[in-house]
């Protein structure tokens, strides 16, 4: 009796997920948000692996098909993906986050923008989904043209954001007391990724490796940084787990900085509800671990 009950519910809830909207996002700090967003009402698919960067990454024939049966596709921008540029012209209930309204987008240095020249990629910081202000804007947006797709389920959709920016609050209030304690110690990063969350947070970034992680820093570059961690109060470098070069353990070398990892993408994190929180408080834990360190 009980298995023809579970039977039937399961049947009735078929339909339901059956006709959802297919949507589709670009690699995961997207996908992680719009879960929160779609709640109750559809799963979003992403087409990047885990630990893939969006910087270099070759789109397969597979992702192709994907892109082309989704109802919606959800990526930052040709100043990121930009191996996405050409699948997406032409096609519709394409959202682009870099074009956004109201959207903030923090500024490179002009000095940064002649390192992006050569490499297609824009003169704003693409990592929106570092900043706690930047997310908000880009899920009501989002949210909304959600809304549009689906109208049936305008008040799940409405719950589900009011949720995720309550939610977004709080973890911000709990960020501030745990970085705290470290935000005036000094160090360096792998790539500039961290601009948002550095802001946010009032952290003591003191310079970075590479603007983009597919472009190899230069020797004059790694001349500096090497006299930096000498002469200054460095306490720690972050590398990347994407993106591992040998450059880091030569530079820090006869220094006193601890080396750290930072995850931009939380390629460890498993997609569920909840799992954007969990990748801004393992990014947290891992400023903490190497910044406290005496």
């Amino acid at each position: 009796m009980f298995r023809s009950i579970i039977l039937l519910v399961t049947s009735l809830l078929l339909p339901t997920v059956a006709n959802a909207s297919t949507i589709l996002t670009s690699f995961k700090p997207i996908q992680m948000i719009v879960v929160e967003l779609t709640l109750g009402v559809s799963e979003p698919d992403v087409l990047m692996n885990s630990n893939a960067s969006p910087h270099d990454y070759a789109l397969k024939p597979s992702d192709v098909k994907k892109i082309q049966q989704a109802d919606m596709v959800i990526w930052f921008g040709r100043d990121l993906e930009t191996s996405f540029v050409k699948v997406l012209e032409g096609k519709s209930s394409v959202l682009t986050i870099s074009e956004i309204p109201n959207l903030k987008l923090r500024e490179f240095g002009s000095e940064d923008h002649d390192a992006h020249e050569g490499h297609d990629h824009g003169s704003h910081d693409p990592h929106f989904w570092l900043g706690i202000d930047q997310v908000k804007v880009a899920a009501q947006y989002i949210s909304s043209e959600l809304i549009k797709l689906d109208p049936e389920s305008t008040s799940q959709y409405e719950d589900n954001l009011s949720q995720f920016i309550t939610n977004l609050d709080e973890k911000k209030r709990s960020i501030v007391e745990q970085l705290n304690p470290v935000k005036d110690t000094g160090y360096y990063v792998f790539h500039d990724a961290y601009g948002y969350f550095e802001e946010d947070f009032g952290l003591n970034n003191l310079g970075y490796f590479t603007v983009s992680p597919e472009r190899k820093p230069g020797a004059k570059t790694l001349i500096t940084i090497r006299n930096t961690l000498k002469r200054d109060n460095v306490q720690c470098v972050f590398s990347e787990p994407q993106f591992t070069p040998a450059v880091i353990a030569s530079v820090t070398r006869g220094s006193q900085a601890t080396k750290g990892q930072l995850d931009p993408v939380g390629s460890t994190i498993d997609v569920k509800p909840g799992s954007y929180f969990d990748f801004l408080q393992q990014l947290t834990q891992s400023y903490t671990n190497c910044l406290g360190k005496k």
